[in-house]
């Protein structure tokens, strides 16, 4: 393949006593006319290459099939009124509707499809008053995480021309009771601060509708720490507002202050441990992993706050960890998790153990989204082979019943699902989600992806995915492993793969390659590999630490260069969860996985197509273009393809167009149909090759 010319500069600097070659530093800077000219030409010729392949046409047929549903999200209920998104068959985009009543009659509140003639105008967070009447919502262009604030009458629909507040890429509305109001986080638009710095510059404002925006008073002052994220939260009854300072994705420190005070109190300093608060009739509620790694929770009353008067009310559990709690019903709503899968619990507000919730089988649901004095909540459950459904529960009995659910051309008793455990490199015991067609035959050769994230806790649940079913047709497998680094046993499993523990998280996937191969699903060059932002990084290790293990590479908006990562975007906030290559030991370690400076000549590589987007403000594209340039750079007129695709007007989490989803999907999936030799994807309810 002829490459579009990329050349190489003889940079480098001595970072602790290392020579740190850089070849392709001037891929940096992508406003310089080369880089942008350089872009282009990439991106042509990884469009020119991926539509020539036979069968992607009929990938996207079967996508546009699978993708453009009729769904509804779980309702928020504020007074008597009920707010909720529809996706429809005919529109790109969801649209916020809300109705007077469960039964009422429902009425279109946002239809962000009119936003912008090319649909790059996107619906961030929107959050109703506690009375329903007003709604703060965020306009996002490019669909990045840069945002506007604006506030709009519900009955009228009629947008305020004042209440705009720029500023707002991580602000979340907490309205005030009376509807006049709301905290928000706030970050200067300010051209002349360095990217990397601004989160430092996060501050807790208040405003007050019909007020000028730009004079809106602090409330807490920035912490001028960019590895910080600063927010805050508001107990129904105005009483009680909560300001956390989190450090990365490990600890934070809680300050609170009641109604009428001007300095907040601290209650909690965190010391390696997170805590969340909740507050209902003057009782604060703690969950905190503080010497409890799966998390447990505390009581606490605000006249004695002091740590050493917490009461515990819901000890850990060995063997579940515990993610989240919501007050609704005069109940704890507890968030599980055991192996991956989702456990719903219901406690009473002193901890009694009142009712396991019964779900409708092995999969992922959301916290129950309802409000503290009422009885009924919504939830929404999926599962590998079971599309997203609402569920609607009421807390008193513990009955559940489908509100909604979602129809797609599937026949689902096609597939099964399957959880395996394997030993990592270290013995640790790594759990593995398998689908498949249940007619599969397991002969060592069968295509495999296997996906992973591993890091900032977060966790990969068994939760539904469309775009699996034309790869499973085809006779292929789904694989999910849930690695080190995540939440799915709590935050020692987080801690096992963070900062230096980080090369546990790429074992791991090793580990589970291995594991494919060995339990007879495929083959090294029957398997590819896909991941995203910090799975973008996981792939990226995982080709240049094991390129004999894999057959196919699919990297996702990733970050690839760990020297240089907090410099750029969002960088600096992840310097818990990775560390800094200012210091000498968290440089070491950084260098020893970084990708982009682990691509050597000689190595074949798998082939591989990495997904950048143009207006991702969080994880800078520069990783995308310069782990691509160097692969290419070492390629020889015989190796396996290194594509860049760039998604346009997109941010991080992608374009929120359906038709954008469907083209990248087809893209992604025609690359991989190509490399592994798969024929024309089957329509309809299943069917295709074994």
């Amino acid at each position: 393949m002829v490459y579009p010319p990329t050349r190489s500069e003889p940079v480098s600097e001595t970072l602790h006593g290392v020579q740190v070659k850089d070849p392709y530093r001037w891929l940096e800077e992508e406003k310089s006319p080369e880089v942008q000219a350089w872009m282009r030409a990439q991106d042509a010729l990884t469009r020119q290459e991926l539509a020539r392949i036979p069968g992607r046409e009929a990938l996207a047929r079967r996508f546009r099939e699978l993708f453009y549903t009729e769904s509804i999200s779980t309702p928020v209920r504020r007074g008597s009124r009920y707010f909720y998104t529809r996706t429809h068959k005919d529109r790109e985009k969801a649209v916020l509707y809300w109705r007077e009543g469960l039964e009422g009659a429902e009425k279109v509140l946002l239809d962000p499809n009119g936003w912008s003639q090319d649909g790059t105008v996107s619906l961030g967070a929107w959050v109703p008053s506690w009375d329903g009447r007003k709604l703060a919502f965020a306009q996002r262009p490019n669909a990045a995480d840069e945002a506007v604030l604006h506030v709009l009458e519900v009955d009228s629909g009629q947008w305020s021309p004042v209440d705009v507040i720029e500023g707002a890429k991580y602000a979340f509305p907490k309205w005030t009771p009376d509807g006049k109001g709301f905290y928000y986080e706030w970050l200067p638009v300010d051209a002349t601060l360095p990217v990397d710095q601004r989160p430092g510059y996060t501050e807790i404002r208040f405003h007050t509708l019909g007020t000028d925006p730009k004079k809106d008073p602090l409330v807490h002052p920035r912490t001028g720490n960019a590895s910080t994220f600063l927010s805050s939260s508001l107990s129904r009854d105005g009483q009680y507002l909560f300001v956390s300072i989190l450090r990365g994705w490990n600890e934070n420190d809680i300050y609170w202050r009641r109604a009428g005070e001007k300095d907040f109190h601290l209650l909690v300093k965190g010391q390696g441990a997170n805590y969340g608060v909740l507050a209902w009739k003057d009782q604060f509620y703690v969950l905190t992993n503080e010497g409890a790694s799966r998390q447990r929770v505390f009581r606490v009353s605000p006249l004695k706050p002091e740590r050493a008067a917490w009461r515990e009310i819901i000890p850990e559990d060995p063997k579940a960890s515990l993610d989240n709690m919501a007050i609704v019903g005069g109940h704890l709503v507890l968030d599980y998790q055991r192996d991956a899968a989702s456990e719903l619990r219901v406690a009473t507000l002193e901890g009694k153990d009142v009712r396991t919730v019964a779900l409708p089988g092995i999969g992922a649901a959301t916290l129950p989204e309802g409000l503290e004095d009422q009885d009924e909540a919504f939830f929404l459950f999926s599962s590998f082979t079971t599309p997203r459904q609402v569920y609607r529960l009421t807390v008193s009995s513990g009955a559940v019943a489908l509100w909604a659910k979602v129809e797609l051309p599937l026949n689902t008793d096609l597939y099964t699902v399957e959880q395996a455990f394997y030993p990592s490199k270290d013995g640790t015991r790594v759990p593995l989600f398998l689908v498949h067609r249940k007619d599969l035959k397991r002969d060592g050769a069968r295509p495999t992806l296997l996906y992973g994230y591993g890091g900032f806790n977060v966790s990969l649940p068994p939760s539904f995915r469309s775009s699996i079913f034309p790869w499973l047709d085809q006779g292929g497998v789904y694989a999910v492993a849930n690695l080190r680094g995540g939440g799915e046993y709590g935050k020692d499993w987080h801690e096992a793969g963070r900062l230096h523990h980080k090369q546990n998280v790429f074992d791991d996937f090793h580990a589970a390659a291995e594991y494919l191969v060995k339990a007879g699903y495929t083959r090294p060059e029957r398997l590819a590999i896909y991941g995203g932002s910090n799975g973008g990084l996981l792939v990226g290790a995982a080709m240049t630490q094991r390129p004999e293990l894999y057959g196919a590479v699919v990297c996702a908006v990733p970050l690839l260069d760990m020297v240089r990562y907090h410099l750029f975007g969002s960088g600096r906030t992840w310097i818990p969860e990775y560390g800094s290559a200012d210091n000498p030991e968290d440089f070491k370690t950084l260098y020893a996985y970084s990708p982009y400076h682990a691509v050597k000549p000689g190595v074949r590589y798998p082939p591989l197509l990495m997904l950048s987007a143009d207006h991702d403000d969080r994880v800078d594209p520069l990783h995308a273009r310069k782990f691509v340039a160097a692969v290419q750079g070492v390629a020889g007129a015989a190796s396996p393809p290194a594509l860049l695709r760039i998604e346009a007007n997109a941010g991080h989490s992608g374009a929120d167009q359906v038709a954008k989803a469907i083209e990248s999907n087809a893209d992604m999936y025609a690359f991989l149909f190509q490399v592994f030799g798969l024929g024309e994807p089957s329509g309809g309810e299943g069917g295709g090759a074994r």
